[in-house]
């Protein structure tokens, strides 16, 4: 395997940085929920950029690791001081290249087809050290034929590894969540993520190159009307992604205040209100089904690839028909070729626009 070293600077004031003692190599995950893949690799743990939405803080590879965070980089809050610290997986693709050697077998859900997510916990190419780690984890992968699904918020970066998205072929695709692109209002709670042009600019020279891409509007803001959504998806077009997946904000866990607080810190008041607003349910509800059903209509007389992730909580809340709408989009197949997927033709009748 290739080792590269990257010109991009790793300093940033405050940040700790150390490497993850974690012995796991490939991971299932549940993320087949949501079609993107039956297996993930992280690179490492916690992530520089600090999104101050990022749900991974309460997940148990933060959650229920106290003792190591604080041993490794002094970190007493995990979610609280996400964004000030990672602990890298140095070597991992090595070490994941002699394990899919000796691994017999393989899941693959009818949702997730045996895709690998790399990495869905913090962002794999969000410095020079993530990077080197992630190239050999892409090769390592496609160079084994399986599928890789990348996600990351800095494509500009991936793109010094051009040549083993080049040799991986159809066995890889990647992506970036571009949630809205209006620069300030995604600079206040992504403060140390690439703008969003930026971000579109790396996936159009993917393609340009004739990788596969993907999108993620994950997750879009109150302040955005439909007019906005068609903006953002008229220039996501110029990526010709393969799909285009969709989700609202949820309003619920602790990172939710953060990300209200970011807003108002960031003099973003016009946002730090429209999420605020969203803890009555009733408001939440009326954005989420509107912004749901607008890129559904948009994805229709755009003729884009969208694949709505309603959350679970909310087909709870709305009434009998558009829970069935809803939970048909849960249970459709992603509109994309990768991975050998069974590609339904437009939106089939069985999923109407909301009732």
């Amino acid at each position: 395997m290739l080792n590269i070293r990257y010109h991009m600077s790793d300093k940033h004031d405050g940040l700790r940085t150390g490497e993850d003692p974690t012995k796991a190599i490939l991971s299932e995950s549940g993320l087949n929920s949501k079609h993107l893949c039956d297996y993930v690799v992280n690179v490492a743990t916690g992530c520089r950029h600090g999104c101050k939405f990022c749900y991974v803080p309460s997940t148990p590879n933060i959650r229920t690791r106290p003792d190591m965070l604080e041993e490794e980089v002094d970190v007493e809050n995990g979610q609280k001081e996400w964004g000030s610290y990672v602990l890298y997986r140095d070597g991992l693709g090595e070490r994941l290249d002699t394990h899919l050697d000796r691994k017999r077998t393989w899941r693959e859900t009818r949702r997730g087809q045996g895709v690998v997510g790399v990495s869905f916990s913090t962002d794999c190419y969000m410095d020079g050290r993530a990077g080197a780690i992630t190239r050999n984890v892409v090769e390592a992968l496609t160079s084994h034929e399986k599928y890789t699904r990348v996600l990351t918020r800095n494509p500009i970066l991936a793109l010094q590894d051009l040549d083993v998205f080049q040799e991986g072929g159809k066995y890889v695709t990647i992506g970036s969540s571009i949630p809205c692109l209006d620069a300030d209002q995604v600079g206040a709670i992504e403060s140390s993520a690439p703008a969003p042009e930026l971000r579109l600019r790396g996936l159009q020279e993917f393609n340009d190159h004739g990788i596969q891409t993907f999108v993620s509007m994950s997750p879009t803001y109150p302040t955005q009307d439909k007019a906005d959504l068609r903006a953002q998806m008229e220039e996501i077009a110029v990526c010709d992604p393969a799909v285009i997946f969709h989700e609202p904000i949820n309003p619920r866990g602790g990172n939710f205040e953060m990300t209200v607080q970011a807003a108002r810190d960031a003099g973003e008041d016009e946002l730090a209100a429209s999420l605020d607003a969203l803890r009555d349910r009733e408001q939440w509800i009326e954005y989420a089904t509107n912004h749901l059903q607008w890129m559904q209509e948009l994805g229709r007389e755009l003729e884009l690839p969208v694949h709505l992730w309603p959350d679970k909580q909310l087909i709870k809340y709305v009434t009998e028909e558009e829970a069935a709408w809803l939970q048909s989009w849960r249970d459709r197949q992603s509109p994309e070729e990768f991975a050998e997927r069974e590609v339904p033709s437009g939106t089939p009748p069985s999923i109407p626009l909301r009732p």
